[in-house]
């Protein structure tokens, strides 16, 4: 009887420690049990909130939690979502770190900036190349005016000219494609020159394949992002989680990018002393080595990088070019897309667009442009109030980063609105809700540019701090978007290029509405549109 008694009272034993660990502990004395759940079991379970990202529907979710529940909801035993200013101050300028959950973004078995958990870390390698990315460098990069007047004039503008040319019979074709082969031969020109950055605006063939592995390993990444641990114990017993093509595909793009930066050093060590075209300066890349040299030579095994950087120089280069040329371009490039078809739904707004943009001197129509290809000046671009807005209300509504950006809380403990708490939790705010603050953004799901003109939205200058403030699409804080400058420079330039010279009208805009997930753009990644020349 006794010996019988010693398992039951044991195993009565554990069951009780399971039921106080699991569910008595984190619903009521846990400090997060204070915080609003999100859904009945977030304080016991993260299966409700690993599955809405499973199936996609993370933004809507949480951002009816919040709507419910108000700034500070629990997603998970261990997670919290954040949707006020005092938050996003908090999480994003107050040295929050990040965790495990941007592994998924190393490359080549190093980390790159972005990816990096630890300030420190990430600090260092910003240093590199931080300068090269702020507007007053681009805005007087001889590299970068180069680079864009043979993307725009020579690729952009021609292919346009083509393919209405020669498209469907009511002359439509595919601006979402044309769009990424844009943005990518910016971003890898500033990588890596015009000599061995990409031309996919030429290059149909190549640009189509690309895009092709980029985008279709993009619905494999739920399992080594979300359950890393579960994914690489499963994988070593020979069980795959994702298809054997994404990895296939993940290494081909790897060998792409590993291609450019080896043609790069040997440009640099070979010919690029003595070439006269500025436009293929390897702007980041010639930063990044020189930073890596300059890291070795101060510090050596005393930096920071010493285990990974330093160790690694060849990979670490690598690494962070891959992260420039994906997010460069697939941002930028969801961005456009939305940007005419907006424009492409009101002509009238085309019209005093273009009026705007004829403005510039020099400006960008085809007709008076004759050989000389010239690029406006940028201050120029940016004191022009409509294309301004139109950009801004695009990046709030359809902000291509629209997922939560988690970090992790610091320890011992931090404070979020009225709750306590402790370090180690993951919390994150996610720009699709930040966006829709209907007392910043009234009626938040319009599309509605004039609430970026000062001169007539009507706004108190409050209001217009306020929505600046509230302003996220490039995330906030000493770890927000290097790339901003270089985003809506390039997006002002490619907008000024069309709408100078064209008419956009929409032909096929099924599939338009955009996806739920961390970096999205439409369901049917695609946009078909008329293109028009506008009589000189």
């Amino acid at each position: 009887m006794l010996t019988l008694s010693i398992p039951i009272l044991g195993f009565t034993a554990v069951s009780l420690l399971a039921i106080y660990k699991f569910i008595i502990h984190p619903t009521f004395l846990s400090p997060l049990s204070k915080v609003p759940n999100a859904h009945w079991s977030s304080s016991i379970s993260p299966i409700w909130i690993l599955w809405i990202r499973y199936t996609n529907y993370e933004n809507r979710s949480v951002h009816a939690a919040h709507l419910k529940h108000g700034p500070v909801v629990r997603l998970g035993p261990n997670e919290l979502s954040v949707n006020d200013l005092d938050g996003l101050r908090t999480v994003y300028a107050g040295g929050f770190e990040k965790g495990q959950w941007y592994s998924f973004f190393d490359n080549y078995g190093v980390p790159c900036m972005f990816s990096s958990w630890y300030s420190r870390p990430h600090s260092a390698r910003k240093r590199m190349i931080s300068n090269i990315y702020s507007k007053s460098n681009l805005q007087s990069s001889a590299a970068f005016i180069r680079q864009a007047q043979v993307i725009l004039y020579d690729r952009l503008l021609p292919t346009i000219i083509s393919k209405s040319a020669s498209g469907t019979p009511q002359g439509g074709f595919d601006i979402m494609n044309i769009f990424n082969a844009t943005t990518m031969d910016f971003i890898t020109a500033y990588l890596f020159g015009l000599k061995s950055g990409s031309n996919f605006l030429q290059n149909e063939a190549q640009r189509r394949h690309w895009l092709s592995l980029y985008h279709s390993r993009k619905t494999h990444t739920f399992f080594p992002q979300e359950l890393p641990h579960l994914t690489k114990f499963l994988k070593k017993l020979g069980i795959y989680l994702n298809p054997s093509w994404v990895d296939d595909a993940n290494q081909e793009l790897e060998d792409w990018c590993q291609e450019r930066c080896d043609a790069t050093s040997a440009y640099l060590a070979s010919t690029a002393n003595s070439d006269t075209d500025v436009g293929n300066e390897p702007v980041v890349m010639n930063a990044i080595l020189n930073g890596i040299k300059k890291e070795e030579k101060s510090k050596g095994p005393d930096s920071v990088l010493s285990t990974e950087t330093l160790r690694y120089p060849e990979l670490s280069v690598a690494c962070e070019m891959i992260d420039h040329l994906a997010a460069g371009h697939e941002t930028a490039g969801i961005t456009l897309t939305y940007l005419v078809w907006h424009l492409s739904r009101d002509l009238p707004l085309q019209d005093s667009l273009r009026k705007e943009l004829l403005t510039l001197n020099p400006n960008m129509d085809l007709s008076h442009q004759a050989s000389a290809k010239k690029i406006p000046n940028s201050k120029e671009l940016d004191g022009l109030p409509l294309l301004h807005a139109i950009i801004m209300e695009t990046l709030r509504l359809d902000a291509a980063i629209p997922g939560n950006q988690p970090r992790m809380t610091p320890s011992p403990s931090c404070t979020l609105g009225p709750y306590t708490i402790p370090g180690g939790v993951r919390v994150g705010a996610q720009a699709h809700s930040v966006h829709r603050n209907e007392a910043v953004y009234p009626e938040p799901e319009k599309w509605d540019y004039k609430r970026w003109m000062n001169s007539e939205n009507g706004y108190t200058e409050e209001q217009n701090r306020e929505r600046d403030r509230w302003f996220w699409a490039f995330s906030s804080g000493g770890r927000m978007c290097i790339g901003s400058n270089f985003a809506m420079l390039e997006i002002k330039l490619v907008i000024a290029a069309i709408y100078s010279n064209f008419t956009t009208h929409i032909v096929n805009d099924d599939g338009i509405e955009q996806e739920d997930g961390y970096t999205v753009g439409p369901a049917s990644n695609q946009l078909i549109l008329r293109f028009e020349r506008v009589a000189a």
